[in-house]
């Protein structure tokens, strides 16, 4: 049997909700799926299905050459096997990451989503759904300060969304690395992704001009910030 490339995206911040006149990371997670026409999966646990969030999903997505669909967790429930199985891509959007983990533990998704990733789905998202693959994730779930959660661990070391759009990211980050409290982290600027081959990251492809991303590393009791090469996308049009 031949065996199947494992996939996931992680982007920083941007993409449809944000910038819905460039699809240009849109199209580069369409163009990792191993179909011409892909099937895509809209995944909006962390905002708590939020209906505006899904309608610009779909106001993007049925511009682009896919299939799209959703999955609604505080509705009636599907079934998760059937429905996630069937996609070539499976994009998990932003919100509470704790909360979403914590809902999709329940309904035993994780390993659903594995099974996927194996199976050859390209495993996207962006924000909650950027850093929910790493080991660690730096996030805004609790009210108060940025803090470290633990996620599904499928990536090495952790992951930061919003370098640059959010001002208290990279203090904060700077911080709990230099403590020791996080380890190495991958920090994503808005309309940076990060696409990773198994555990290896393969490349970063950005689709604003000042995008970028870092890795932060603890020497001594500093932590240092390192940039990252990054491929500029061309700018998409509808």
């Amino acid at each position: 049997m031949k065996k199947m490339k494992r996939q996931i995206i992680a982007i920083g911040g941007g993409s449809f909700a944000s910038e819905p006149d460039n699809p240009a990371l849109e199209l580069y997670v369409l163009d990792q799926a191993r179909t011409r026409n892909p099937s895509v999966c809209f995944v909006p646990t962390a905002a708590g299905d939020a209906t505006t969030y899904v309608a610009k999903f779909y106001a993007a997505y049925t511009r682009l050459r896919c299939r799209p669909t959703h999955l609604p967790f505080f509705e009636r429930t599907p079934d998760l096997r059937k429905l996630l199985l069937a996609q070539d891509v499976i994009y998990v959007g932003g919100g509470n990451t704790k909360s979403m983990l914590g809902v999709w533990r329940e309904w035993q998704m994780p390993q659903i989503l594995r099974q996927a990733l194996h199976a050859g789905t390209v495993l996207a998202g962006i924000s909650a759904g950027a850093i929910c693959w790493f080991e660690t994730g730096i996030t805004d779930s609790w009210a108060g300060r940025l803090a470290p959660l633990p996620c599904l661990g499928w990536l090495p070391n952790a992951c930061c969304p919003h370098y640059d759009g959010e001002k208290e990211r990279r203090p904060a980050v700077r911080e709990l690395v230099s403590k020791g409290l996080v380890p190495e982290t991958l920090a994503l600027d808005d309309g940076a992704a990060a696409h990773f081959v198994g555990r290896k990251l393969k490349r970063i492809v950005v689709s604003r001009p000042s995008a970028g991303a870092y890795r932060v590393h603890r020497v001594g009791r500093r932590a240092i910030e390192t940039p990252l090469p990054v491929e500029r996308l061309p700018k998409a049009s509808l």
